[in-house]
């Protein structure tokens, strides 16, 4: 194969690469694109002859990539859309949209984030529609690149991590986040629990029997990680993937189990529970918005974001004032460190 000529391209090659990886499925890629699925085939031939690669391959009854479909398509992806709003901006006027928009959390941070953040849209787009997704993972970039979730909204520290580093060596970013607001995660237990009046040990905490709550169902968790860096474990006798199921179980048994502080409250289980500082230390837990950044420049989600953002304001008056930064939500990148979580 010869240099690649990039002035032989017809960018509606791109625009198929583009739909075809984001169903993974000829016969939807042509229904969306409003053309056969012969055109698809086509295009597909025509950009496999120019780039010498196969780029997707049948498997069952759609099409798996190529590595090097992998590695090509988010810079095709974002350069699509940096190229549309250019010439095409789009406008959403919230008091008439009738968009749904789907949001993947925990059911804690839906507990935090969703009440205020459905006064907004009762408020401002009342045809708007939230669909809210439960997480089964700390990674939610799958359920972003797989167009599943608009946004995914939780502690996700090697995610961050990642895309603070991708920001900083390349030009393509796979995904971008916003910080939202900081949490603290503690030690909860039944009021008359017999660890409940007195400051708990670690040695009091490892030998008690534990309650994990775990999106993935995996029967380890950022607190077994911590212990296994002091040579310590506990005891977990039971694994749930809720933080509101978590609290009504220890409300009536001996298990420990780990929530975040503002939770308790929120849930209406402080009758119930008591909550005291976990006897090891832990990295600040930070609660962050991901999305792909080729939705940067879709108005109703930036729409959507500056709402959450918003909503987000509402859960202690520091972070309000950190949030209503508009210079940090116009960048639409990592935020620098909020702060530090309010006393109760």
């Amino acid at each position: 194969m010869g240099p690649f000529n990039f002035r032989s391209l017809d960018l509606n090659l791109l625009r198929v690469f583009d739909e075809v990886m984001a169903e993974r499925n000829l016969t939807r890629a042509a229904t969306n694109l409003s053309i056969t699925q012969p055109a698809v085939s086509n295009a597909l031939r025509r950009l496999r002859d120019l780039l010498g690669d196969e780029l997707l391959v049948r498997k069952g009854h759609g099409v798996e990539p190529t590595p090097r479909a992998i590695a090509l398509w988010p810079v095709v992806r974002q350069s699509l859309a940096q190229l549309q709003e250019s010439l095409a901006p789009d406008s959403f006027d919230p008091a008439s949209a009738r968009s749904t928009f789907v949001l993947a959390m925990a059911d804690a941070t839906s507990a935090t984030l969703i009440p205020p953040l459905i006064d907004i849209v009762e408020r401002e787009a009342p045809g708007v529609s939230l669909r809210v997704l439960p997480l089964t993972t700390r990674d939610p970039r799958s359920l972003l690149d797989d167009a599943s979730a608009d946004i995914a909204i939780g502690y996700f520290p090697a995610v961050t991590s990642d895309i603070t580093a991708q920001a900083q060596m390349d030009n393509v970013i796979p995904h971008e986040s916003l910080r939202l607001y900081d949490g603290e995660y503690v030690c909860v237990m039944r009021r008359d629990h017999p660890l409940a009046g007195q400051e708990i040990t670690l040695d009091a905490y490892c030998e008690a029997r534990h309650l994990l709550v775990s999106f993935s169902g995996k029967p380890f968790g950022f607190i077994d990680e911590a212990l296994s860096g002091l040579q310590r474990e506990r005891r977990i006798v039971l694994t749930v993937n809720q933080f509101f199921t978590a609290g009504r179980v220890v409300a009536s048994s001996n298990l420990l189990t780990v929530l975040p502080r503002h939770f308790v409250n929120i849930a209406n289980l402080h009758d119930d529970l008591v909550w005291r500082p976990l006897p090891m230390s832990l990295p600040p837990v930070h609660v962050d918005a991901v999305w792909r950044p080729e939705r940067r420049y879709d108005a109703g989600h930036t729409w959507l974001r500056d709402a959450i953002a918003r909503a987000a304001t509402q859960t202690t008056p520091q972070q309000a004032a950190f949030l209503h930064n508009q210079a940090h939500l116009k960048k639409q990148r990592s935020g620098p460190t909020a702060p530090p979580p309010s006393t109760p």
